[in-house]
């Protein structure tokens, strides 16, 4: 890939990656009504967006013929891309920042079919319009205006990250601190500290609003208590079983020494009639 090309898409996925960051502003703008600035980012850009965007284009451009497979391989593209992202971002700072597990056809919480379905049509509208209308704008620009443009954006790009990331590690931090037992008191826990934490804090806590936050310390002990709960009910059942056992040879030997008793007084009433028999010849 040259080096012009390679700034195309890199532009393609700044671009992408703001109309992503207006998407999610606007939905949340419905359901909360006020503005949220969402992502991890500060800036008005979610690179997931912008990186769905690069891969759909790369990958599926030569399926154009076909509509219907660019719909699904998009879903599988997308819905890869954010399972990973849920996983990497929740293993490197402690906190799972969306969860579907409420919503129907989702796998593991972090993927739906609410999301999968828009991810389809967004690479549709990424392949048959945005492409060709975005790198028609690129083509206007000379060499010099395409190379300054990228390497300001990139300038940018890196520091808002780099800031970002101090910012999750403070709440990554802040969440390892906790003395509470258990996610939804760390979580309320945690936010309740950050409020009064620096704006960038605040609102990172705010793009998220329904993250979970846990610590190591609360996943082994859970895990530990987990443990001795299954340990402890094995012990329960074997007791159980072992009391059930007992009762049930004890029934055994009562019904056998029951029917031993009714034998012998038959044997015995038997007998008492042989012999009365035997009298009155």
């Amino acid at each position: 890939m040259t080096l012009d090309l390679a700034c195309r898409y890199f532009l393609l996925f700044f671009f992408c990656s703001m109309l992503g960051w207006l998407m999610e502003v606007t939905c949340k703008l419905f359901q909360f009504h006020r503005f949220i600035n969402r992502g991890f980012l500060i800036g008005p850009y979610c690179p997931i967006y912008g990186f769905g965007a690069v891969f759909v284009t790369l990958l599926l451009s030569g399926f154009s013929a076909y509509p219907l497979a660019v719909f699904l391989l998009a879903m599988l593209v997308c819905g890869t891309l954010e399972y990973l992202t849920s996983y990497l971002m929740e293993k490197l700072f402690h906190a799972r920042w969306w969860d579907y597990s409420q919503r129907k056809f989702n796998l593991n919480g972090r993927v739906c079919a609410n999301t999968l379905i828009p991810f389809g049509l967004l690479g549709l509208v990424m392949v048959y319009f945005l492409k060709p209308l975005v790198f028609g704008w690129f083509d206007a620009l000379s060499e010099t205006a395409l190379y300054a443009l990228s390497g300001s954006l990139a300038a940018l790009l890196l520091t808002d990250t780099v800031v970002s990331a101090t910012v999750l590690s403070r709440i990554r931090k802040n969440t390892s601190l906790s003395e509470k037992d258990d996610t939804e008191a760390i979580t309320k826990s945690v936010r309740e500290t950050l409020a009064r934490d620096s704006a960038l804090v605040r609102r990172t806590l705010r793009a998220f609003p329904y993250a979970k936050l846990y610590n190591r310390k609360s996943i082994e002990k859970a895990r530990a208590a987990r443990a001795k709960l299954k340990a402890d009910l094995k012990q329960a059942q074997l007791r159980a079983r072992a009391e059930i056992d007992a009762r049930e040879e004890e029934l055994r030997l009562a019904v056998q020494e029951r029917k031993a008793a009714v034998k012998a007084k038959k044997e015995e009433l038997r007998s008492k009639g042989k012999q009365l028999r035997k009298e009155q010849r």
